[in-house]
């Protein structure tokens, strides 16, 4: 294998062992190298060193978990492997220029700072565009769930399809326009867990009364970006995942406050083709 391959492989393995003691001495030896050669490769074939790659990875991963659950701070830096929150602090401050606990109490959720995982050239940038969306009066059914952040996009996945098939089992067709809104909080009961509403939503002229213990819901105007995905439903969850770790920070975005919002055109449901959505995330 070349050594594009070989820390190809590496980076994947390293993606899914974050939160695990990751010393030189076992990466060298799950990469088969000493752990010279392996430093030297893996600057080579990147151009970082891999101890710092490492520690930018856990501290962006870190970075979620604080906007995302309530996990006390002294927590989230033993979890990524710091030493103490003092470590930690000083790391993040370094990478993020605020605190943990500021950067948790910020209103927007900029992606100053985020470090991307690594994919060695192979990623092309989904198709995206900057919207200015009018308020939009929809009608819509909310629905939450509570899930571990190592096990968001599980549950997404399936939470998505169940909603979805309850939703338009009380519609008599397809709408030609769907709705998915989704907003993540941090839970009140265990803090580390969020809980997630999702709304599944359609136009009020198309809802025509069909559906149960539906409620108003408005999309506030503004300015949005739009990513597009095309292709299988089961992919969309991962779509998003990369939309959020690195077109984001790539695109040097700032989250606002507010909805995702996904919109389905009913003309990709149906048929042979692939399911396909259009996803406006706000910024």
């Amino acid at each position: 294998m070349d050594q594009a391959g070989i820390i190809r492989d590496l980076l994947s393995w390293l993606e899914g062992h974050l939160d695990q003691p990751l010393s030189l001495d076992n990466v060298a030896a799950k990469a088969g190298y000493s752990k010279w050669h392996l430093q030297r490769m893996f600057k080579d074939v990147t151009g970082q060193a891999i101890g710092a790659y490492i520690r930018a990875r856990r501290l962006s991963k870190s970075a979620v978990a604080l906007r995302l659950t309530a996990r006390p701070i002294l927590d989230i830096a033993l979890q990524y492997r710091f030493d103490s929150q003092q470590t930690f602090t000083r790391a993040f401050k370094k990478q993020f220029n605020l605190t943990p606990a500021l950067y948790r109490r910020s209103a927007d959720w900029s992606s100053f700072g985020m470090r991307p995982p690594l994919r060695l050239g192979e990623f092309t940038m989904p198709k995206h565009e900057f919207v200015t969306l009018n308020t939009t009066q929809l009608v819509g059914v909310t629905q939450s769930y509570t899930c571990k952040l190592e096990e968001i996009s599980e549950f997404r996945n399936q939470m998505r399809v169940q909603f979805w098939r309850e939703f338009l089992g009380n519609a008599p067709s397809i709408p030609p326009t769907l709705y998915g809104l989704h907003e993540p909080r941090p839970s009140l009961e265990k803090d580390d867990e969020q809980e997630v509403f999702y709304t599944t939503a359609l136009t009020p002229e198309l809802a025509n009364g069909h559906l149960h213990n539906s409620h108003p819901v408005i999309l506030e105007g503004g300015e949005y970006v739009m990513f597009t995905y095309e292709g299988l439903g089961t992919g969309l969850q991962e779509f998003i995942l990369t939309v959020y770790g690195t077109c984001m920070p790539m695109l040097n975005l700032t989250r606002r406050k507010g909805l995702d919002i996904e919109r389905s055109i009913r003309k990709m449901i149906t048929g042979t083709r692939p399911r396909q959505f259009s996803c406006a995330a706000s910024t």
